[in-house]
């Protein structure tokens, strides 16, 4: 199973497109609440840069987590559209403790992913949300990665401190050749 590494920071939103002429980006927070990213302080991208939120609101159309933000030092378009694809982190001890039968993507990442019976089905590498529900992609020990439901009837025991979820995936999902 591949090794994935454990951070002290937790991914908390994305910078989209440029909006306007002003300097303002489109943010997909991943926050329970969005407008929520501003209270962290400043916030990191993975090659040190920090920014703070200067403003924020609400973007328009039905994607709640979707915000229009302008960031401190960034005046104008040319700046902004640079930044399109930047992902920003906090430091864990900024976050709240996560609630019960919550948790954050950054403690999920990395977990041992293990059959009812035990069986090794592989390894959680990434989190995914594509509108209807957040997804688990799991590596397995060969072949092509495979995408799980993060629901209690896939996903019926999540233990972070054991360092596994227990995956009970539909019959033929894992190709156990």
């Amino acid at each position: 199973m591949p090794d994935v590494p454990r951070s002290d920071r937790v991914l908390i939103a994305r910078i989209g497109a440029a909006h306007g002429i002003k300097g303002e980006v489109r943010v997909k927070a991943f926050t329970a609440d969005p407008r929520g990213i501003g209270a962290y302080g400043p916030l990191a991208t993975a090659d040190g840069r920090t920014f703070e939120v200067a403003s924020l609101r609400a973007a328009a159309g039905p994607a709640s987590d979707m915000l229009v933000v302008r960031f401190k030092g960034i005046a104008d378009r040319n700046a902004a559209e640079g930044l399109n694809g930047v992902e920003l982190s906090v430091p864990r001890d900024r976050l709240p403790p996560a609630e019960e039968d919550e948790y954050y993507h950054a403690d999920l990442i990395g977990l041992a992913a293990i059959a009812p019976d035990g069986a090794e089905l592989g390894t959680v590498i990434a989190v995914h949300n594509y509108g209807a529900g957040d997804l688990l992609e799991i590596a397995p020990k060969r072949g092509e990665t495979v995408l799980v439901p993060f629901t209690r009837a896939v996903i019926p025991e999540v233990d972070p401190a054991g360092g596994r979820v227990t995956v009970d995936p539909p019959a033929g999902l894992f190709n156990e050749e």
